[in-house]
């Protein structure tokens, strides 16, 4: 039964996410075509984030309680319908409150994915558990990207979206029918949210985790969103090579999922994860430099390596949180909420300073503001760990 859930569950989520990632390259020129401006497209965005960064938690509480499936199935039903609704859109009003609407969705499908993964993780295994879903993940957005440019440049904008709500259905078919209530072996829990949240706050590794997971997500909007305008002022540039250089990332890290996920189970997390992170802030930086089509795949591909190590180790890092401290579900939550917390300042940030000095100066903040935020976080989890290795030799 644990196999078939496990199965059933990556399917699920690698189908939910290519939905997902075909939109990517040509969401951002739908809404301009609306008459969004940097400010707005960022707006777009956040509206998605707060949604699901608020609802995050609570649903992964409830989860504990009343069992996932109900919620992944809800979540799945929304994306559907967001992939019809997105195409009626007369304004960039409407897309902020379909986007809205789409972030309920979301809060709904990867948070109960991750805790579902948690509860599999035999101990020991917790990364490389994590870094399962993260395949399905990461496939899914790397994949999409390629095909939404390819139906973009052949069907035009609006089948890219048709197409999303197309997959969303086809994923809530398959956890309808082979995903069971509840993984085998685990029982409903009583835990009180906001008990559980004041644990967090008085944890200083918890805290440090959560601000990691929240610095290295600040950059989704600017290499995400805004590379297809970045990339379209370019001469001869198509749909189809725009999602290729996002496809390269993503892809990427999928591929090295797996094995960042083995060695974080085996060696220093920290250590992993303080170097990859001042590898990303970086490269993110130094994104405006490059303007070929070329340079930018290759600079993507060195983006995806170093996300794939962060994504795995954090991962590991909050399936151990869970079962030390927290319910999967709630720990989970507050890990996704951390991680659209991130992605909202992301977008406000990136938006507003593109607007108002350009957009190579939005990648440039957005470096400087991961490098300090990480530094951050690295030093209140090493110091946590520090302390309770110190309090395991006194005992």
């Amino acid at each position: 039964m644990q196999k078939y859930t496990l199965i059933t569950l990556l399917l699920s989520v690698f189908i939910a996410l290519l939905g997902i990632g075909i939109i990517v390259p040509v969401m951002p020129i739908f809404a301009r075509d609306l008459g969004a401006g940097g400010f707005a497209l960022g707006v777009i965005i956040a509206a998605f984030s707060v949604t699901r960064g608020l609802l995050q938690p609570v649903v992964g509480n409830l989860s504990d309680r009343w069992g996932r499936k109900g919620f992944l199935m809800a979540g799945l039903l929304i994306y559907g319908l967001v992939g019809l609704l997105i195409p009626m859109a007369k304004d960039v009003s409407h897309l902020v409150v379909i986007r809205a609407f789409h972030g309920v969705g979301s809060a709904m499908i990867v948070p109960i994915g991750m805790a579902y993964m948690s509860l599999l993780a035999p101990i020991g295994q917790e990364s490389r558990y994590m870094s399962y879903l993260n395949v399905a993940i990461f496939c899914g957005i790397g994949c999409g990207p390629v095909i939404g440019g390819i139906l973009s440049d052949i069907w035009g904008l609006a089948s890219v979206f048709y197409t999303m709500a197309s997959l969303s259905l086809v994923a809530l078919m398959l956890v309808i029918l082979y995903m069971p209530r509840r993984p085998a072996g685990e029982v409903a829990t009583e835990g009180n949210f906001l008990k559980s949240l004041v644990e967090m706050v008085h944890n200083r590794k918890t805290v440090g985790i959560l601000i990691a997971r929240y610095s290295t997500m600040i950059i989704m909007v600017p290499s995400m969103a805004f590379v297809p305008l970045l990339m379209s002022e370019w001469p001869g540039v198509t749909g189809l090579q725009i999602g290729f250089v996002i496809a390269c990332r993503t892809l990427v890290n999928a591929l090295l999922q797996v094995p960042f996920g083995k060695l974080a189970d085996k060696y220093s997390k920290r250590k992993i994860l303080i170097s990859s992170s001042l590898v990303l802030s970086a490269v993110v930086y130094c994104i405006p430099f490059f303007t070929t089509v070329t340079f930018m795949a290759v600079v993507y591909l060195l983006l995806g390596c170093v996300e794939a190590a962060i994504w795995a180790v954090l991962g590991g890092y909050a399936s151990l949180e869970a079962k030390a401290h927290y319910g999967h579900g709630t720990m989970m939550g507050m890990f996704g909420f951390a991680m659209s917390g991130g992605v909202f300042t992301g977008a406000v940030l990136a938006g507003g300073i593109m607007d108002q000095w350009g957009i190579a100066a939005a990648y440039h903040v957005t470096g400087v503001t991961v490098l300090l935020l990480s530094l951050f976080a690295f030093v209140m989890i090493a110091g946590a760990e520090k302390n309770g290795s110190a309090k395991e030799s006194g005992t």
